[in-house]
């Protein structure tokens, strides 16, 4: 599948993934936390929420590194793509 695609493709559909299981996992996070709120169980609720909170860090540099691989994929430069965010330059690391 590598050869088929350029490495900004293959990046964006990498990180598309990514962000579809960090959506799963918020909205997991979110049920069982509003349960433990609803069951009273204060101490577990607060620790889900941490873990919630986790998730949507983990989205929000998902998505800042997907506005620069998805300009890139599109056939924009590195440089042009990280003047369209204003961010500083995201290298996505690899998974073996």
């Amino acid at each position: 599948m590598e050869e088929d695609f350029e490495d900004a493709v293959l990046d964006a559909a990498l990180i598309g993934a990514a962000q579809r299981v960090e959506h799963y996992e918020i909205a997991a996070y979110g049920t069982v936390c509003a349960f433990a709120n609803i069951l009273g169980e204060t101490q577990h609720a607060s620790l889900l929420q941490e873990t919630l909170e986790e998730e949507k860090k983990t989205d929000e540099k998902l998505t800042e590194l997907a506005t620069k691989i998805n300009a890139q994929a599109n056939g924009a430069s590195e440089e042009t793509a990280e003047e369209a965010t204003g961010k500083q330059k995201i290298r996505p690391r690899r998974v073996a």
